[in-house]
């Protein structure tokens, strides 16, 4: 935090900021050549194999689409495998090494594995006269430090991080100049940009949002962070992934945040949520004393982040834009259940489980001590 601070008030007032979602919502239609396929796209997705590749590759081809994959060839995906016995596998490196994009042509191209502004530059300069539509996978974290409430894509970016800056300002500022680079080769009527919270859901690499599944099945105690109507917000993959699918179809440009819930919703209302997909027997206790929670590690368990003033407004994410595009959300229930049974299915390795419960730097090997902790101060 004190690193946080300093770049804050040294490099980020002089920092260039630009409202880079400042673009009207056109929809266009499709051209004559996909029209003459009924309504069917060729798509190439950057990566494919990690958490949100597997879903997108499932939707375009169930809706009839045909799908390329780049990558490197070396993560198999643990979600639908035989989905990709059915798409065109291209190997290669978004560092440097794009001989296998060289004089091929797609309608689309989605770019989920931009972890550079310069592979986006690259790759978007590479395909800008052979692809009609670029789609950019951003994050909400372009408006870190998240001030105020809000946000909507009209929010103006930190463009320019100093050396001092820590690594949510730094991510964010990388993903906000991977959007202006896409821009710059595609144009703005044919670039589709969508900032995406906290992504959930069955396939979840990280073990963040599993965890509230995973530890209220177990039952008892339960340590729930922050006040009861501290907001929270997320998007299930399938829902994100899907929305992008159709944005494709009907030629939606223009820049959209992708955050779930439609309504405000609080911690209380979360946990409460994620219980309704177990029949455990669980006691809530609400940790409400930040202070506390930071003295015993705790300054977030996703989706809740603590609100402090640089993430005040993580969850205050605007998303008016995107559901009037026809981005939808499926009951929080519903993802709680369905990433239960993906927990639990043989795309999970037991080790992983294991470490969830048993790791000693968990949240759920010290929430007993800490809930103990809790009541010895009265």
């Amino acid at each position: 935090m004190s690193t946080r601070r300093q770049f804050l008030s040294t490099g980020l007032a002089a920092a260039p900021v630009l409202a880079l979602g400042a673009l009207p919502t056109r929809t266009r239609a499709v051209s004559p050549q996909a029209q003459a396929r009924d309504g069917a796209r060729s798509i190439l997705i950057l990566g494919g194999t990690g958490f949100l590749g597997p879903h997108l590759v499932k939707n375009a081809l169930d809706r009839g689409h045909t799908v390329s994959v780049f990558n490197r060839g070396r993560t198999v995906p643990a979600l639908f495998p035989e989905y990709f016995d059915r798409v065109e596998h291209l190997e290669g490196d978004r560092n440097g090494d794009l001989a296998s994009l060289v004089g091929r042509s797609w309608d689309a191209v989605i770019d989920n594995s931009g972890q550079q502004a310069a592979w986006t530059r690259d790759s978007a300069q590479l395909l800008k006269d052979r692809v009609d539509l670029y789609v950019y996978t951003s994050s909400t974290g372009v408006y870190y430090p998240y001030y105020g409430s809000n946000l909507t894509e009209d929010t103006p970016l930190v463009l320019e991080a100093g050396p001092d800056a820590n690594e949510d300002l730094a991510y964010g500022v990388m993903k906000a100049q991977s959007e202006l680079e896409a821009r710059r080769a595609f144009g703005d009527d044919r670039t589709i940009v969508v900032r995406p919270t906290y992504i959930i859901g069955p396939g979840d690499r990280s073990n963040r949002f599993p965890y509230w599944p995973a530890r209220l099945e177990r039952g008892g105690e339960v340590l729930v962070p922050g006040r009861p109507d501290d907001p929270v917000q997320w998007i299930d993959a399938r829902d994100l992934t899907e929305w992008m699918i159709r944005l494709v179809e009907n030629r939606t440009v223009g820049t959209f945040n992708a955050v779930a819930p439609t309504w405000e919703m609080g911690m209380r209302a979360f946990v409460h949520g994620v219980h309704a997909a177990t029949t455990a027997p669980c006691t809530f206790v609400q940790v409400d004393d930040n202070d506390f929670l930071l003295e015993h590690g705790v300054p977030y368990v996703v989706p809740w982040i603590m609100p402090t003033p640089d993430n005040y407004g993580s969850a205050r994410v605007n998303f008016d834009r995107a559901v009037a595009a026809g981005l939808r959300m499926r009951p929080l229930a519903v993802t709680a259940l369905d990433t239960i049974a993906w927990w639990h299915s043989d795309s999970v390795p037991e080790a992983r489980r294991q470490r969830l419960v048993e790791a000693p730097d968990g949240l759920m090997a010290r929430e007993a001590g800490i809930l103990a902790a809790w009541r010895a101060r009265g």
